[in-house]
């Protein structure tokens, strides 16, 4: 497994004889890695003859600085977990990916704009924006996204679709803890007591009729409720406890 740091040497690397006439998979993650990165990446290395990981905390993404601070960094951990899966690993300063200080980006106008882009003004830019530039670089031929961040996954297709991006967009299903809590590295900043309350978060969306009815469970379980709606055949909802901030959503 090499791990790229720069952008010039991994340039380098992608034009080399080892990639040429093979499939390429991409699992692209903000590092801290879990169970449900590592299922993202067996099914890249399933189905696809090399596999590129990247890590990157990406900063544009966050409209909290305090959020994006306390974000756990835990490189040495990831690169352990992923090393059977993984040929290759790019893990950038935000200086290589953004030389121009983020001013060119990525926008999308309609569902951007509601759910977590109501909640995180500017989140989806900077998503798309480092997205964008992650697939240029790598140039794969299959990138996986999990269905834990459905909104994501839905404007990841749509830029891929919309800009012609020669790339097909795999959604992977959300891989949960027993109690059905969605895996996210975010689960680690909660206290035992606050995490063991937090399995309610899932059973309450899938069990109301409908989102009002989810919305005024979790309030009256506890929860500080950002957002739950039913779109297109799909519940998404948005919790902080502990003032961390967790997301899911569950099929109708």
């Amino acid at each position: 497994m090499a791990v790229f740091t720069e952008i010039a040497p991994w340039l380098a690397a992608r034009a080399a004889p080892d990639f040429a006439g093979r499939s390429v998979g991409f699992v692209p993650t903000m590092g801290a890695l879990h169970a449900g990165h590592r299922a993202l990446l067996e099914r890249a290395r399933q189905e696809n003859d090399r596999v590129v990981l990247s890590i990157f905390v990406n900063p544009t993404q966050f409209d909290d600085p305090a959020d994006l601070a306390r974000y756990p960094r835990t490189l040495p951990e990831d690169l352990a977990l992923a090393g059977d899966l993984v040929d290759h690993v790019l893990a950038p300063t935000a200086l290589e990916l953004y030389p121009d200080g983020y001013r060119f980006r990525a926008s999308e106008t309609a569902v951007s704009r509601q759910w977590e882009g109501a909640s995180r003004p500017g989140h989806f830019d900077g998503v798309l924006t480092v997205v964008l530039k992650l697939l240029n670089l790598v140039r794969p031929d299959r990138a996986y996204f999990g269905e834990k961040d459905w909104q994501q996954l839905q404007l990841v297709r749509g830029m891929a679709e919309s800009l012609f991006l020669p790339v097909t967009i795999v959604a992977h299903p959300t891989v949960r803890e027993p109690d059905g809590l969605a895996l996210s590295s975010r689960n680690r900043r909660l206290s035992a007591e606050a995490r063991a309350r937090a399995a309610a978060f899932p059973r309450l969306l899938r069990q109301a009729p409908t989102a009002a009815v989810a919305g005024a469970a979790l309030r009256s379980a506890g929860f500080d409720v950002d957002y739950v709606d039913d779109t297109w055949g799909v519940r998404v909802g948005a919790i902080r406890i502990e003032g961390v901030r967790l997301i899911d959503n569950v099929r109708l």
